[in-house]
C-alpha cells in the first residue's frame, strides 16, 4: 500500500495473529520495520442449542415452559419475547436449561453471551406461545324442586355461541 501522508488502514483482518508492518522505499530498496504490532484474536461464538417448549393454552392457564436443549458453562442465556428481554439471565450448566413457565403470548428466542469475551450468538429456533380465549360465559337457568314421580325441571343456558359445544354435568 502506498503512503499518502496520512494514516493508513490495511482493512479488516480476520485471521488471528500478531501483525507488523515494514516500510520499503521502492526507489532505494531501503526498508525499516515500523514500531509496535497489532494483535488480532478470534474468539469462538457460543455453541448453538435449540429452543424448546411453547404451545397454546387457554386464558387463565399456567403457560408453557421454554428452555434450551443444552448449554455451556461460562455462558449466560437471556430469554426474549420478541425484542424484549424476559426474566433473569440463566447461567449455562453444560446441560439443558429451563427459563420456567412463560405466560405471555409471543415468539420466544434465546441469546447466549460468553461472559469472558462478550461474544454473543442467537440460539436455534424459537418457541411460540399462544393464549386461546375462553368461550363466553352464560348463566345456567332453570331447575327447581319437584316431587318423586314428577316430570322434573328444564336446565339450560341463557345463551350460547355457534361452534362451541356444551355439556351438562
Amino acid at each position: 500500500m502506498s503512503g499518502t501522508g496520512d494514516a493508513i488502514d490495511f482493512g479488516l483482518q480476520t485471521v488471528a495473529g500478531t501483525y507488523t508492518v515494514k516500510a520499503i522505499n521502492a526507489t532505494t530498496g531501503c526498508s525499516v520495520d515500523m514500531s509496535g504490532s497489532a494483535a488480532v484474536s478470534v474468539y469462538p461464538l457460543p455453541v448453538v442449542y435449540s429452543v424448546t417448549g411453547g404451545g397454546a393454552y387457554c386464558a387463565g392457564g399456567t403457560g408453557y415452559n421454554v428452555g434450551l436443549t443444552g448449554s455451556e458453562a461460562g455462558m449466560s442465556y437471556q430469554l426474549y419475547n420478541g425484542t424484549t428481554p424476559t426474566g433473569s439471565v440463566v447461567s449455562g450448566t453444560g446441560s439443558a436449561i429451563s427459563f420456567g413457565l412463560q405466560v405471555a403470548a409471543g415468539t420466544y428466542t434465546v441469546v447466549a453471551t460468553n461472559s469472558a469475551t462478550s461474544c454473543t450468538n442467537t440460539m436455534g429456533g424459537n418457541a411460540t406461545i399462544t393464549i386461546n380465549a375462553l368461550p363466553p360465559a352464560f348463566a345456567v337457568i332453570g331447575g327447581g324442586s319437584y316431587c318423586t314421580g314428577g316430570i322434573g325441571y328444564h336446565v339450560g343456558l341463557s345463551g350460547s355461541t355457534i361452534g362451541i359445544q356444551y355439556r351438562l354435568y
